[in-house]
């Protein structure tokens, strides 16, 4: 494959986006802690990513896509921008049906939890939050993930931006690394998984 092409999202891509958020991360301990096991398991997992890029980046931010020289989507980056207070919730009641129906009542107990337990974490200053990114099987290991980050991290270097994540594997958290982004520390309270706070400072141009 060549170099991928980064462009955004229009409504139109983002089942296509889901599907490939929900297969990035099937294995994903958060993920895992929030929809477990259960033979219509994918199906859930790209309803929940439809439903959540709907409610956040593709509304405040971007969802980046990276398409092959086909023009098939195989990697994401969802971007939620800085919010006033009370936002995020908001936005999430609208589509509450939607996750539901993604996640039933106990999983949406579940989701509550992890994402209170992360946003106690998230930093006061305005910034920009990397809410997903993932790669479709078949483009990993080619320099995907890391065009997706240079793309919009370079706009946020223009605008003078921090950037802020959660990441949940020790391999994920070295591209970050390599991208400026520096630990903050573990964030407890989320069954089986103990994803690590990462914060980058805009870079000088």
């Amino acid at each position: 494959m060549t170099d991928p092409t980064i462009t955004p999202a229009v409504a139109d891509d983002l089942d296509e986006a889901a599907a490939v958020l929900a297969e990035a991360f099937r294995l994903d301990p958060v993920l895992m802690a929030i929809v477990p096991g259960g033979g219509d398991r994918d199906r859930r997992l790209s309803a929940l990513f439809r439903a959540t890029l709907e409610a956040g980046p593709f509304v405040t931010g971007t969802v980046d896509l990276a398409r092959d020289d086909r023009g098939r989507i195989v990697g994401v980056a969802a971007w939620e921008g800085p919010l006033g207070a009370g936002g995020e919730g908001a936005r999430h009641l609208r589509h509450l049906p939607a996750l539901v129906r993604a996640l039933g009542l106990s999983g949406l107990r579940r989701a509550a939890r992890v994402s209170a337990a992360c946003r106690a974490y998230r930093p006061r200053q305005p910034h920009w939050y990397l809410a997903e990114i993932g790669v479709a099987s078949t483009a990993r290991g080619l320099g995907v993930g890391a065009r997706l980050l240079e793309t919009h991290l370079a706009a946020l270097d223009r605008m003078r931006q921090p950037a802020y994540l959660e990441s949940s594997t020790v391999v994920n958290r070295r591209l970050y690394a390599r991208h400026g982004f520096a630990e903050l520390g573990p964030i407890p309270g989320i069954d089986g998984a103990e994803p690590m706070a990462m914060l980058r400072l805009p870079r000088s141009l």
